[in-house]
Order: structure tokens, then C-alpha cells, then sequence
């Protein structure tokens, strides 16, 4: 069985979505969406700059959107083959597999992540924060050193790296004082998200949980929360929304597609990060990370039937 992951925030890339645009469906489906959501999709995927989708509430419905076109085109090109395959998604790419496995259908997921992504985004204008990635270390050592500078691991990557948030004045004194054996890389991101800087968010995407229909899921879905397998809608639509505070684990999920046996990893678009994280945390499973349409061919090669 193969597991089709999802990216999160900081993924994205100026002009990433040109070459899906090629392809009527594709296009058509982005305008729908460009209409469900109130934002432009199709220009910010492919002519805004670097800064304008590095905005939460520009940068998860359009990561949310290359998902949603990503997995259309795999069921397009392979059909019944994708059956059997599991999805997960890292942070924001959990609602792109909710469609995967779906739980949401498209206007669903894009409805829920443009209301998701302007909650944390007046959270994060509420306490300037940012993010950090610790390359290195033991997890001990660095939840450790986290605490005494009063910073939240934000994210559980796997493969030696813990994604540390919080006010810049920590991060910088993280920065210049890393843990033992760690190197520290300032991220791209406008918050401290999975993080108690997000509470707020939480309480209100929780009070409007009823507004987003779900279903049973039809395939595996694995959830961040500890890598487990969900089996009905409403408990992971319950864990999106918790999501929103807390940490993700992502080295957990590894973990889960180690110990399902998985056959190999393929990585929606945006992709490079989660095919990075498995190539170290998952040894010698296959991995390929679709871009453009044409990887789609590679990443065939990854399913029963190829």
C-alpha cells in the first residue's frame, strides 16, 4: 500500500500552480474553488510574489487547493489503483487529505481552511511570533532548552528536527545559543501556530465545527495527533480543529507508515518537504513528490498495477 501525504504552510512557491493550469479540469476546478473560497486562486498560484503567498490566509487555501488538484489528478491518470492507498497530511495538508479520504468534499475543504486561516492569521497579528526549525539534537536536550527560553515545539517532524515557536526576542536567543548538537533555522511563517499563541483560534473555528459536513472516510486517514488511523468524520474534524493549538506529529505519522508497511510515500504539491522527512526518517521506503503533472508518471510507479 502506498501513503499520499499532504504539505503544510511554507511549502508553497511563487508560480507553483502555472503548469496545473495547462489542463482544463484543472483550471476548472481551481475557479470553483477561486469561488468557494473568495480568493483569487489562480492568480496567487501563479503570479503573486514570495511575500503575498507567504500570508496564512492566501497560503493554506491555496496549499489546500494543490492538494485537492494533486489528488483529482492521480485518481484521473490511475483510476482504481489509488483504491487502496492511504493519505495523511502534515498541518494545513490535513484538510487536503480529508478530501483525499472523503471526509470533505472540495467546497467543504476550502470553505474550512479559508476560515482556519483567518483565524490564525488574527492570532498572529494579535503577539508578533514566528517559527524556527532545529536540525539536530536530542529531543530531550531540546524540549529542555525550549522551555527555558519559553518557547512551544510546534511541530514533531522526525528525522532529528522539532520546529520551535514563539516571540522573536526567544527565537533570536535560540538562534544564538542552539541546543547541543542542533542548528537552528529561522522559517518563513507569520506565527506561532500549533502553539498556545493560537488558542483563540481554536475556541472560534470549535464554535462553528457544525457549519463543515463531513463523512465516513473511504480509505486510511492517519491523523497528526499520533500518527493513528481515524475511522469516522467527526472525530477528525474534531482533531483539525484541536490541531489548531496543538503540536503536530509528524514523526508519529512516519512512525504508523513504518509499521503499516507501506510500499512507498508520495507527496501532493507542493512538494519536497514530507519526500525529505521520509528519505531520513523512513529508510529505504520509495518516495516521490509530485510537482508538475508529468511526476505524476513517476509517482505511478508507487501503486499496485504499475
Amino acid at each position: 500500500m502506498t501513503v499520499v501525504t499532504f504539505p503544510g504552510q511554507g511549502s508553497q512557491k511563487p508560480g507553483f500552480l502555472s503548469p496545473w493550469l495547462e489542463d482544463s479540469a484543472s483550471r476548472s476546478t481551481l475557479e470553483d474553488l477561486s469561488t468557494a473560497s473568495g480568493i483569487d486562486l489562480i492568480r496567487h498560484g501563479t503570479e503573486s510574489d514570495a511575500e503575498t503567498i507567504r500570508d496564512t490566509a492566501v497560503a493554506q487555501p491555496l496549499i489546500v487547493a494543490a492538494g485537492i488538484l494533486t489528488w483529482d489528478a492521480l485518481v484521473g491518470r490511475l483510476g482504481d489503483r489509488v483504491d487502496g492507498a492511504a493519505v495523511a497530511g502534515h498541518s494545513v495538508g490535513e484538510i487536503a487529505a480529508a478530501y483525499a479520504a472523503g471526509i470533505f468534499d472540495a467546497a467543504t475543504a476550502i470553505r474550512f481552511v479559508v476560515k482556519r486561516s483567518q483565524l490564525m492569521a488574527q492570532d498572529a497579528a494579535a503577539v508578533t511570533t514566528g517559527m524556527s526549525a532545529i536540525i539536530g539534537g536530542s529531543e530531550g536536550d531540546v524540549i529542555e532548552h525550549l522551555n527555558n527560553l519559553d518557547l512551544s515545539p510546534a511541530n514533531f517532524n522526525g528525522a532529528g528536527q522539532i520546529v520551535a515557536a514563539g516571540e522573536p526576542e526567544q527565537l533570536e536567543a535560540l538562534r544564538k545559543n542552539p541546543p547541543a548538537g542542533a542548528r537552528v533555522i529561522p522559517l518563513k511563517v507569520a506565527g506561532a501556530f500549533h502553539t498556545r499563541w493560537m488558542a483563540d483560534a481554536q475556541a472560534a473555528l470549535a464554535g462553528l465545527e457544525e457549519e463543515f459536513s463531513v463523512a465516513k472516510p473511504t480509505r486510511p486517514i492517519h491523523t497528526n495527533r499520533d500518527g493513528s488511523v481515524v475511522t469516522d468524520g467527526v472525530t477528525y474534524r474534531r482533531y483539525l480543529i484541536e490541531q489548531v493549538n496543538r503540536p503536530v506529529h509528524w514523526d508519529l505519522c512516519m512512525n504508523a507508515f513504518l509499521e503499516a508497511g507501506y510500499s512507498g510515500l508520495v507527496e501532493a504539491a507542493p512538494a519536497g518537504t514530507l519526500v525529505g522527512l521520509a528519505k531520513r526518517g523512513m529508510k529505504g521506503v520509495p518516495a516521490a513528490a509530485i510537482n508538475v503533472p508529468a511526476d505524476i508518471d513517476t509517482a505511478a510507479e508507487l501503486f499496485p498495477g504499475a
